[in-house]
């Protein structure tokens, strides 16, 4: 029961942020290229419920910051009057997959205040919003990868299972070299070759395929091995000697022996994928400005003065931090629970 119950919670986190993903113009409080230049590396907005007098409030509220007399980036709160924290609020218009049209936000605060919950970047960019829309481009890259690559894998270990013989040897051969090279120095080098200026549909294309390049061999050995041990199954064998044809006794009996390996390898595979696109978008190889990834938006980080100076800008990375250890409580408790042997 207690697995069970950390299975839902963490299928719950995980389903919250690709909600958020899919939705990120009503949960994001700003656009992603939105630039306050009064507010150029502003740190996150205090919010508030006891005003300057000691009264309490039952609604949340904010004061504006204005930059202090004769000070860069330096900010003060101007206490003056209170902005009350608004949900469902309207806001810039926004058309939601280029269909629907909206101005509701989930929350924010009315002008002239503004709502930093990340704080903003060096362009006076909120970081809460980028992030928010930065995960629908790491989310859609990690999940559309790891489900080719699975497509891959199974496709390539379906093969060497069923028919065995010099092209379970050849195709085998060649997987074990392709596991063998380091992925991320592979990951640079494909990715390196390719243009770097490209439209950012062109880009997400070319991030999804070079992420799912390096990740099929491992999924196809597993998947082999599975296959193999499936056709030994008694109820198999009896369905091949009472006629069923090869593909039939395939698709019926032995493609489902691979259905638990299939979600745990998508648990394991998704978050890494994940990863990968950081580290391209960490090191500029990702989707261009200004349209933002979570490696694009920690890519100030790898300053010196800017982790030293703003601290804030490591928010970001807290914020992911529980939906990683989701994907890892998944995959360890689908390993627990009834999962075939993984050769």
């Amino acid at each position: 029961m207690r697995h069970l119950s950390l299975l839902r919670i963490s299928v719950a986190v995980i389903a919250s942020f690709y909600l958020v993903a899919i939705a990120a113009e009503f949960f994001a409080p700003y656009g992603f290229a939105v630039s306050d230049r009064e507010h150029t590396n502003c740190p996150p907005t205090r919010i508030h419920v006891v005003d300057e007098s000691g009264h309490w409030h039952l609604r949340p509220f904010v004061y504006r910051y204005v930059e202090l007399p004769g000070e860069l980036e330096s900010y003060q709160e101007v206490r003056s009057q209170r902005y009350p924290l608004e949900f469902f609020i309207q806001g810039a218009k926004y058309k939601f997959a280029n269909i629907l049209s909206g101005r509701r936000h989930l929350f924010g605060v009315a002008s002239p205040a503004s709502i930093f919950i990340f704080g903003t970047d060096e362009y006076g960019r909120d970081q809460l919003s980028r992030f928010i829309y930065g995960a629908r481009i790491s989310l859609i890259v990690g999940t559309l990868a790891a489900a080719v690559a699975l497509f891959i894998g199974l496709g390539v270990g379906a093969l060497c299972g069923t028919f065995g013989g010099w092209v379970d040897v050849v195709i085998m051969r060649f997987t074990e070299l392709f596991m063998a090279l380091p992925w991320l120095y592979l990951l640079l080098a494909v990715r390196a070759i390719l243009p770097l200026r490209t439209s950012a549909s062109v880009s997400l294309l070319i991030l999804l395929s070079v992420v799912a390049l390096v990740g099929w061999a491992k999924p196809a050995r597993l998947f082999r091995g599975v296959i193999l041990s499936a056709q030994e199954l008694d109820f198999v064998v009896a369905a091949s000697v009472i006629g069923g044809g090869k593909w039939y006794v395939f698709r019926r009996h032995v493609l489902p022996q691979t259905g638990s390996l299939l979600l745990t390898q998508a648990a394991l595979l998704i978050p890494q994928f994940v990863i990968a696109e950081v580290t391209l978008s960490f090191l500029g190889l990702g989707v261009g400005e200004p349209i933002p990834s979570w490696g694009s938006i920690l890519a100030p980080l790898a300053r010196y003065e800017s982790l030293a100076l703003h601290w804030w800008l490591v928010l970001p990375v807290c914020a992911v931090v529980p939906l990683f250890f989701s994907y890892h409580e998944v995959t360890s408790i689908l390993q627990r629970d009834d999962i075939p042997p993984m050769m």
